[in-house]
């Protein structure tokens, strides 16, 4: 059992930053007790900027997934969901060319709108992706761009028809810390509810300040939430921290507080029609996940004391290179 919601908000408030640390170490060692970081090596694509209306451009953007999968992609994660028959196409289009690639999509939101414009319930919404292609739900923020309610109705939905999901949290400098709590009990419920988690990731993102700037969380306060979460989300076996969007030295100071994945990252460049992958989890830093190259993470993760494995999306498989 994960500790109690009092007390992650005295861990939150505490500055025992290295004793939280170890706990957070105690429970991954205790799941992952084989010593290894893995990573994802994805593509990610966004549909508006797509065009989905034709064959050619299909087999265009087919082609595009071709060369990253000879270069080690075994997942593609789609963003920017276009009108449902369109997106429906673009996935029938990629399962039929890559009947075994793992094909990740849409956001919460980006679901929560193609449903109000068929007029389809998201239990509906979601199974018509899915017989389409679609193997899972993309991570996003639970309280971004849609209500948390409504968050969790999609992974509701989802994990009932089957699918896995991975669950993001941002937060920012100045929040409050009952927020994070909040989200982080109603994800851990969900998650006896259904199982259908299979990580999460905290990620912290620059708030707007009282002079109009903008501040981001410490490395501290980074690190805390983390290993919070870590140790609250007992029930969910991986915890992401991903290190194109945190920076590389965040994530290595935490694989030691909680952390057991370091995210994705890209193939290769594939120009203005195909993106860098960046993980799972919702909304992916373009510009960040083209500094992280697969042997940056390998060699961050070496260092940090672990062994480096390559996953696949869902977290089955491990490839050791």
């Amino acid at each position: 059992m994960g500790i109690s919601r009092k007390e992650a908000l005295d861990c939150l408030r505490s500055n025992d930053l290295i004793g939280i640390g170890m706990e957070a170490d105690a429970v991954r060692r205790r799941l992952h007790p084989e010593g290894v970081v893995s990573y994802a090596v994805e593509t990610a694509i966004n549909l508006r900027e797509q065009d989905a209306t034709g064959e050619a451009s299909i087999e265009e953007l087919c082609a595009a997934i071709g060369e990253t999968v000879e270069r080690g992609s075994t997942g593609v994660r789609l963003r920017g969901g276009i009108e449902i028959e369109k997106t429906a196409g673009v996935l029938r289009g990629i399962r039929q060319r890559f009947p075994t690639l793992w094909i990740e999509g849409l956001s919460a939101s980006e679901i929560l709108s193609l449903a109000a414009g068929t007029g389809l319930d998201l239990r509906e919404t979601i199974a018509r992706l899915r017989d389409a292609g679609l193997d899972s739900i993309a991570s996003d923020d639970a309280q971004a761009q849609c209500g948390a309610e409504e968050w969790l109705a999609v992974h509701r939905a989802a994990h009932g028809l089957g699918m896995s999901t991975v669950a993001t949290m941002h937060f920012g400098a100045g929040q409050a810390l009952e927020l994070r709590v909040d989200l982080l009990a109603a994800v851990r419920q969900l998650q006896q509810e259904t199982g259908g988690f299979t990580a999460f990731i905290p990620r912290s993102l620059p708030s707007r300040n009282a002079s109009g700037g903008w501040d981001g969380p410490t490395a501290v306060e980074q690190l805390k939430t983390l290993a919070i979460a870590r140790v609250f989300l007992d029930n969910i076996e991986n915890i992401q921290l991903n290190g194109a969007a945190q920076g590389l030295k965040v994530l290595q100071m935490g694989l030691r507080f909680g952390a057991n994945d370091a995210g994705s990252v890209a193939p290769q460049a594939l120009g203005a029609k195909a993106g860098n992958g960046a993980s799972t989890a919702g909304g992916e830093n373009a510009a960040a996940a083209n500094r992280v190259s697969e042997e940056d993470l390998r060699r961050i993760i070496r260092d940090a004391g672990f062994q480096p494995v390559q996953r696949d999306t869902p977290y089955r498989t491990m490839f050791l290179n």
